[in-house]
């Protein structure tokens, strides 16, 4: 059953990846990155004393995970001050921490920051309280959040706000991602990650019926079991693509929205359920590469250009935005860990050369011309994480963003607007940047691509804007005011150590993630297609 998708069309993804459709127009070349591309192996642009450093913040970086988990169950929390101080920890968790927590386990064996013999106690250790920790037993999914020092399902924060438990496709995706990473790292290991990951079905997160009967569905944003606080925004059934298609015989309450745009981090999760069979190959060419360049269209940020092609018998608007002489193919706010944080474990950049080869570059440099040239800020990097000021909020570059507000990369929240060509006029083309916000996660995901530049922005971080404690660079720093968000995220510190694992480790996580089915269902995959990105 759980192979019924992959037979679907194989045929046709091996015809394909020889002879993709010819787009109407040539797509531009490609920038060279300055590594590796795929972070593993080859000349990375880095210099011994570049690696002595990186190594220094991969250790600073891993005390924070000691400090964040658990000694008795091996549950990170989600977040702790930036003293490091245990009594800080945030009391609660997810799927995703728990994956971070695990992958960066692997990197510290690889880069021999731990023994063998601790890392193996460790991974164990969360392995078997993940195996005791309450799940959706249908799908084999875990809930939104758990208590890291009891592994108990959360029903509320614990300053009281209630929480509705929730199965996240694109958080059970990380978490997956990490028991595949353990599974193929650690043979002693894999028994007890395979009876976790065994249990899942991603066709749970899989609407086949979205589109119609003619085009692959899109993923669910996920699931409510229970009756969600607003049923407006959810529907009442079976999941339809669950167990190999044939659809659940549990109803439960389905969200109304689905992730409908592939430059964005749930494709992690299309990953892995198309290599595990649960969801068809063609559901990769379903989601926008842009929304359509008509009118009808112009709320968004700018107006697309771009060329129609056509894959695995699915029509594509292989679209792209205009930034600095750029065309790039947008996420939803123009954020780096949406761009590349799948990139930490899917070498896009090797297997799609004309495609995310293209594009993980050209983003890249989006936000260095942001910071450096456009803004005048003097520092790059921009995710989301935590404000400086308090909370947490999205930070990201608006102009290769879709969202027609966009994630903005200041305190001010100042709002770029382009216009939409004929459709709608400019509202905000040329703005004035205020107190802007680098998020160093972000700078460690570019790392692959823009080697030197990484480091130079990454030392001033350190050195100038002094947003570095025991733990490694803290989260967010507005570079005017130097207001530091002083606390350590599981999801940052996670992709920091699934960067450095790549470029110091060899391409430790590309290699474990990709083993067997992933590299032999994606990798063609992904070869199919051109983007529109490129220069000029």
């Amino acid at each position: 059953m759980r192979h019924r998708w992959l037979t679907a069309s194989g045929a046709a993804l091996v015809a394909g990846a020889m002879a993709f459709a010819a787009p109407a127009v040539a797509a531009p070349a490609a920038p060279e990155p300055q590594g590796g591309g795929g972070g593993g192996g080859g000349d990375d642009g880095l210099d011994r004393r570049d690696r002595r450093e990186l190594m220094r913040w991969a250790n600073d970086t891993w005390a924070s995970f000691v400090a964040m988990t658990d000694e008795e169950t091996g549950l990170p929390a989600d977040n702790i001050e930036g003293d490091l101080d245990t009594g800080t920890r945030s009391g609660y968790t997810s799927p995703t921490n728990i994956g971070g927590y695990l992958w960066s386990t692997v990197v510290a064996d690889e880069l021999d920051i731990i023994s063998h013999g601790e890392a193996l106690r460790r991974m164990r250790q969360t392995l078997r309280t993940l195996n005791e920790m309450e799940r959706h037993e249908p799908s084999g999914f875990f809930y939104n959040w758990y208590d890291e020092a009891t592994g108990e399902k959360l029903t509320a924060f614990p300053n009281g706000e209630t929480i509705y438990p929730f199965l996240s496709s694109v958080d059970n995706g990380w978490l997956t991602a990490a028991l595949m990473v353990v599974r193929n790292e650690e043979p002693s290991l894999r028994r007890a990650a395979d009876r976790l990951l065994d249990d899942q079905d991603y066709g749970w997160f899989y609407d086949p019926t979205f589109r119609g009967p003619d085009r692959p569905g899109l993923l669910f944003g996920g699931i409510f079991v229970d009756t969600p606080p607003d049923t407006q925004c959810a529907n009442l059934g079976p999941a339809p693509g669950a167990n190999g298609g044939e659809g659940s015989e549990e109803e439960v309450w389905l969200t109304c929205h689905h992730y409908d745009l592939l430059n964005s981090e749930p494709r992690i999760a299309s990953y892995i359920g198309i290599s595990r069979g649960e969801i068809p190959r063609e559901h990769y060419f379903a989601g926008y590469r842009t929304f359509p360049a008509t009118c009808d269209w112009d709320w968004a940020e700018q107006q697309p250009s771009g060329f129609d092609a056509e894959h695995l018998g699915q029509p594509v608007f292989e679209g792209s935005y205009t930034y600095r002489g750029m065309q790039i193919v947008p996420t939803w706010g123009g954020s780096m860990f949406e761009e590349l944080m799948p990139d930490l474990f899917v070498p896009e950049a090797d297997w799609a050369p004309n495609s995310w080869g293209v594009n993980h570059p050209l983003a890249v440099r989006a936000h260095i011309e942001h910071g450096l040239e456009e803004t005048g800020y003097g520092y790059w990097g921009f995710s989301p994480a935590s404000h400086p000021f308090g909370g947490y909020s999205e930070w990201g570059v608006d102009a290769i963003g879709m969202q027609n507000e966009g994630y903005p990369s200041d305190v001010e929240r100042t709002n770029w607007d382009g216009g939409f060509g004929d459709c709608r006029p400019a509202a905000n083309p040329d703005p004035d940047w205020g107190d802007g916000v680098v998020t160093p996660h972000a700078a460690f995901l570019a790392l692959p691509y823009a080697p030197q530049e990484t480091m130079s922005n990454l030392r001033g971080i350190e050195d100038e804007l002094e947003a570095y404690g025991p733990g490694g660079f803290y989260d967010a720093v507005a570079v005017h005011s130097g207001q530091s968000a002083e606390r350590y995220l599981s999801l940052d510190q996670g992709m920091i150590m699934g960067a450095l694992g790549n470029v110091l480790g060899d391409g430790v996580l590309h290699d474990a993630f990709t083993r067997g089915d992933v590299r032999e269902h994606i990798r063609p995959l992904l070869a199919l297609e051109t983007f529109s990105a490129g220069e000029g």
